[in-house]
């Protein structure tokens, strides 16, 4: 199994994922930690089964409209991203 990084920027987008969840209906932030967790698992467990979009792997999570934007570094899983896809995807990291 691979060891997951969470990079800051990424840290502070689900912070504010989960705030914002939480704003709108009590334990709906939990549910999104849970289905976060979840990603993570599997991730780290078969991190290359998601496909590479401009050199970052991309993991669509389906209960909530985020995507995990990570890369394979030796026996790491590096998440860059946790991006919003309801957001303008210019601004999707690259």
């Amino acid at each position: 199994m691979y060891t997951l990084e969470i990079k800051e920027e990424a840290n502070l987008e689900i912070i504010d994922a989960y705030s914002y969840y939480e704003s709108q209906q009590p334990g709906l932030g939990e549910t999104f930690f849970e289905q976060l967790g979840l990603y993570f698992k599997r991730i780290t467990e078969n991190p290359k089964h998601f496909e590479i979009k401009n050199n970052y792997r991309e993991a669509y999570i389906k209960k909530f409209p985020y995507l995990i934007i990570y890369r394979i570094e030796e026996d790491n899983v590096v998440v860059y991203s946790v991006f919003n896809t309801a957001q303008n995807p210019k601004k999707k990291p690259n």
